[in-house]
């Protein structure tokens, strides 16, 4: 079971963060967690649409501040198919609850996000993205 979660997770995060930089080095146990548990496992749950968990996720790290996180989901939001509009009318919602400053910072984030990959999209010679 171990292995396929791990391929599974493994797949799940390589769709999701294509092209992002790469991360700092984390300890193997939270390597393992991170890509068995949480892509393997939680993310690949039937009770909701991998593009709900993205939304979903993108709103929390938002909410909580945590930018770095949210450049990777932001990336990986958009190569799921999420419009930069539904992102914006989330996060602005999210701003609604968790604070304005957060909502305004993470409007920056996506911002800041999209435009880079509108650039990586530019000069691979790739179709635009949603």
């Amino acid at each position: 079971m171990s292995d396929e979660r791990k391929q599974r997770g493994r797949a799940l995060a390589a769709r999701l963060f294509a092209g992002a930089p790469a991360s700092g080095p984390l300890p193997a146990d939270m390597r393992r967690y991170t890509v068995e548990h949480l892509f393997g496992d939680v993310w690949q749950g039937e009770a909701l649409a991998i593009e709900q968990r993205s939304m979903i996720t993108c709103c929390l790290l938002a909410a909580s501040g945590r930018e770095a996180e949210l450049r990777l989901h932001i990336r990986g939001a958009r190569h799921l198919g999420i419009g930069r509009k539904a992102l914006e009318a989330a996060i602005t919602h999210t701003a609604h609850y968790a604070g304005w400053p957060a909502g305004a910072s993470g409007l920056r984030v996506l911002a800041e996000v999209w435009k880079s990959m509108d650039i990586e999209t530019e000069t691979s010679g790739e179709g635009s993205e949603p």
